[in-house]
């Protein structure tokens, strides 16, 4: 399916029934078929909507704007077209950011906000030789694998997801691929997410080397008031793929007690 934002075209997967409807943003390297083993979990109880942001995936390439309010606004028009009235917002690394970002405009409908790996909201200061490293770290298959292999993940993929990654990062279009070293990573939102009204649950990765635990504690949590920390334990920093059961867990458990405790 594909939805028409201010700017581009939009692909989105649609599963199941029933509400809140979860709405996944993946990460810098993917695209929503990173969901697929979590939305496989899920789908038998709620309404799963998985979109591929600009540039990624299947959606549209434009040849500017790929800052965080850009991708926030893809995602928003996404959720106003196709008529969401409940939903939680579910986020990974750099998806994570635009969700918070998405979250602090206190959207109509929005319950909730589950953040996989995030990204936090401040700027990610590295090196320039390091950034522009990372800015071609998706141009060769190589260079992809040894990224998987050593930086994202903690245990071995899969073969089957180790080809859908490198599949994922080889085919999205240049222009997405260094947008987030070279602008979305040094965003600053911080003064934004204060603004978030909604419940949060913050689910890393023990063993992420990217957005590590140390660094959610220093530099989100403290900002988003009333944010829970769950730590999977052996997990890397692509849960989605690592560990998709024991994510979908999480994701369920918290969607519970919110429901729990909105019902109490």
């Amino acid at each position: 399916m594909y939805i028409q934002t201010r700017e581009t075209n939009i692909h989105l997967s649609e599963q199941g029934k029933g509400e809140p409807t979860l709405v996944f943003l993946h990460y810098w390297g993917g695209s929503s078929r990173t969901w697929s083993g979590v939305v496989g979990t899920l789908s038998n109880q709620y309404r799963t909507i998985a979109l591929d942001h600009r540039g990624w995936g299947n959606s549209g390439a434009p040849e500017h704007d790929y800052g965080m309010n850009d991708l926030a606004n893809d995602a928003q028009d996404a959720i106003k077209a196709l008529g969401l009235q409940r939903y939680v917002l579910v986020g990974h690394s750099m998806g994570g950011k635009v969700a918070q970002l998405l979250a602090s405009r206190r959207p109509q409908g929005l319950e909730g906000l589950i953040l996989v790996a995030p990204s936090p909201p401040s700027p990610m200061v590295l090196p320039d030789e390091e950034r522009a490293m990372m800015a071609e770290a998706y141009n060769a298959r190589e260079s992809i694998e040894w990224v998987v292999d050593n930086v994202l993940t903690a245990s071995p993929l899969s073969l089957q997801h180790r080809e859908q990654v490198i599949e994922d990062s080889l085919r999205a279009a240049p222009q997405a691929k260094a947008a987030w070293p070279q602008q979305g990573m040094l965003e600053d939102i911080t003064s934004a997410v204060g603004a978030i009204n909604v419940p949060v649950r913050v689910i890393a990765g023990e063993k992420d080397q990217v957005d590590r635990v140390e660094t959610l504690r220093q530099e989100l949590m403290p900002r988003i008031a009333g944010a829970r920390l769950s730590i999977l334990a052996g997990v890397g920093h692509l849960s989605p793929l690592e560990a998709p059961t024991a994510l979908a867990d999480e994701i369920r458990d918290c969607l519970e007690t919110w429901m729990a405790s909105a019902e109490a």
